[in-house]
């Protein structure tokens, strides 16, 4: 009966998306329309479908098992990053670039780029675009991934299977209904991955013995309640967190420059007056809940010590919520529909960031490969049917990447993250704020980004030591270096080109 109670409450969460999708899915009379809402969206929708997409399976999954493991350390330096990261792209690239891609009539990222430096071969748009689709392939990998851990650690259910309907239902409703679809679901999506984030803690420190036990038993812990060590599962032992590590992990931050898919929610919002309190309700909403996300492993951890839970090892310490969502549904019905949420959230915070990335790399291979590259002269139609079957396109090969029930969710989008980070943060911000950027400069930017996250993460970071670092740092420094230099070096924009930058300050 509890099975059957879980199970109810996930199908009407997953029915009311589609439901969303359908609503919606006789509003998108354009590309405009499929891609941006119109550029429509209210301050709150705004807010929440940014961080919602933003924050993806690893809030409720990746995040409270690597606390689980290592401790405060590293999950909690991540945070700060992602917080201060937040808060500056809210507050000085949201509005610049709200203004600037409406000038200039963008509704891609790598349409902006082109547009602003007047790219007549339209290089930037082709690149732009194959690096979005490269990158958000196993980013939306980890989301069907999280999906399949989530029904078969519960249920027993084929890992596979699980994994194949969550993306047919997360494709049906983007396909449907576009943007302004994929942003309604992400608001409901991000309530409910509240409520799930506060029912868990409630319930894990009561299981655990209350907040009392749960902080002795982690201070009993070597390297785990400490900002500077890192405890050692293995072991028992811990390792000491340096200044490097610190900073290597706060570099998590500087990817925000760099996401389509949240860049995307900035070039929408109806007014650029409203992304004030767009940037208050997110950054607010982000701080709580990583922090709850982290106190839920060291909750987890509480709860292992007072016998309620064994010990999650490897990657199934990244099932930890689950875990705790089947102790809740033991306590009658009405648990068990709560459990239920629990796991919807689960559902939610994965889905609200595969839709908006497959909308964006649709949107790449429509728009600018298709049109703008290729110069195919699509109709209205033909566009929105090359974008769907880009996003069936992606979801295939998505699921193909995430066929091994070992991979890790936090692992698969810490590369995926950099990968965006450093190939688009530099150059969208020297695009934004320096006059003297051209489209060689953006160009070269681009590539060397892209290329140095695979060149440290498997040729350099192997090294160890002061190499052993996050590629997103070395991969964003380089891009910003050579975006200058090469911009520099090569003729300087045209009157027109600064005439449109002076324009949208």
């Amino acid at each position: 009966m509890t099975n059957v109670c879980i199970v109810a409450t996930i199908v009407v969460y997953l029915a009311a998306m589609l439901a969303v999708g359908f609503a919606y899915s006789k509003s998108n009379e354009d590309s405009t329309d499929f891609y941006l809402g119109g550029r429509k969206m209210g301050p709150l929708v705004t807010a929440m479908s940014a961080e919602a997409s933003d924050m993806s399976s690893w809030l409720l999954m990746g995040m409270p098992g690597l606390a689980y493991l290592t401790g405060i350390a590293s999950p909690g330096w991540t945070a700060i990053g992602l917080a201060v990261g937040t808060w500056l792209n809210w507050l000085i690239v949201a509005r610049r670039l709200r203004r600037y891609s409406a000038n200039l009539d963008a509704i891609t990222v790598p349409q902006f780029l082109s547009l602003r430096f007047h790219d007549q071969r339209n290089l930037l748009n082709a690149l732009g675009a194959v690096i979005i689709i490269v990158f958000f392939v196993p980013y939306t990998a980890s989301g069907f991934a999280a999906c399949g851990k989530l029904f078969h650690s519960l249920f027993g259910v084929d890992y596979m299977a699980a994994m194949l309907v969550s993306a047919l239902i997360i494709v049906g409703y983007t396909i449907l209904g576009g943007f302004r679809a994929v942003t309604t679901t992400d608001l409901i999506q991000s309530i409910v991955m509240s409520m799930a984030l506060v029912a868990v803690l409630v319930h894990g420190i009561s299981v655990a013995g209350g907040w009392g036990a749960v902080v002795e038993n982690a201070q009993g812990i070597s390297g785990y309640l400490t900002m500077m060590a890192s405890h050692d599962a293995a072991t028992g032992g811990s390792t000491s967190y340096s200044l490097l590590d610190i900073v290597s992990t706060m570099a998590w931050g500087l990817g925000y420059f760099g996401m389509p898919h949240i860049l995307l929610r900035f070039m929408a919002i109806e007014d650029e007056k409203k992304l004030v309190l767009s940037r208050r309700i997110a950054t607010v909403w982000v701080v709580i809940a990583m922090t709850a996300s982290i106190i839920i492993g060291m909750v987890g951890l509480g709860m292992t010590k007072a016998g309620a839970l064994e010990f999650l090892s490897g990657s199934s310490s990244e099932t930890i919520i689950v875990r705790i969502a089947s102790l809740i549904s033991a306590h009658g019905m009405l648990a068990a529909v709560l459990a239920g949420l629990i796991l919807a959230g689960i559902l939610a915070a994965t889905m609200s960031t595969a839709d908006s990335q497959m909308l964006a790399a649709a949107s790449s291979v429509s728009q600018n490969i298709l049109q703008e590259f290729a110069h195919l002269k699509l109709t209205e139609k033909q566009s929105l049917f090359a974008a769907r079957l880009t996003i069936v396109c992606v979801s295939v090969v998505g699921v193909v990447l995430a066929r091994d029930p070992n991979s890790s969710v936090f692992g698969i989008v810490s590369f995926a993250w950099a990968g965006f980070g450093g190939s688009y943060g530099a150059v969208v911000l020297c695009a934004l704020f320096w006059k003297r950027c051209n489209w060689q400069g953006a160009l070269a930017g681009m590539l060397s980004g892209g290329l140095m996250v695979f060149v440290w993460k498997y040729l350099i970071s192997p090294l160890g030591g002061v190499f052993g670092i996050y590629e997103l740092l070395p991969a964003f420094l380089t891009s910003l270096a050579v975006c200058v230099v090469v911009s520099l070096v090569t003729p300087a924009p045209t009157a027109d080109i600064v005439a449109e930058f002076e324009a949208a300050r």
